[in-house]
């Protein structure tokens, strides 16, 4: 039991410090990159971190470079890995949910929602509280709190 709290006290204290450097990040790039829309932030153990970006005219080596350069105090703590969304975009806030209405998505969610974790199916809805997805058992809605990671999923799928 010991070992159970203890992994979960670390789990969200990781969880804090990860949601911390996503908005120090967010903010650092705001100045000198204000198109440059931060989607993900995730350390990757104790000395890697991995960031996701998007930009309106994508993603380039030459933007990911300007990315790094500007985060460069990061580099001091991290192994820094910019990267582009790809075809499996994450989907982090409410604007994203409803910039790709009518795409396929999968939902992860923190704890169960009606014995599942995880749904796949088209997004049909996104207010600024949930997202709407028509899953294979019909529609579902989950609170923007209760997702713990979602994305698009590639055409191919």
């Amino acid at each position: 039991m010991l070992e159970v709290g203890f992994a979960a006290h670390l789990f969200f204290d990781l969880m804090q410090r990860t949601d911390h450097l996503y908005t120090d990040i967010e903010q650092r790039l705001a100045g000198p990159l204000p198109q440059v829309e931060l989607l993900a932030c995730e350390q990757l153990g104790d000395a890697r971190m991995r960031i996701v970006i998007d930009h309106p005219d994508g993603v380039t080596l030459a933007l990911c470079e300007q990315v790094t350069h500007e985060l460069g105090e990061l580099l001091e703590e991290f192994g820094l890995e910019v990267a582009s969304p790809g075809p499996e975009r994450p989907l982090t806030k409410p604007e994203h949910f409803r910039r790709f209405i009518g795409a396929r998505a999968r939902v992860r969610t923190r704890q169960p929602r009606e014995g599942h974790k995880s749904f796949t199916g088209e997004l049909v809805g996104a207010s600024e509280e949930e997202v709407a997805l028509a899953a294979d058992g019909g529609v579902v809605t989950i609170p923007y709190a209760e997702i713990a990671r979602s994305n698009l999923l590639s055409r191919e799928r």
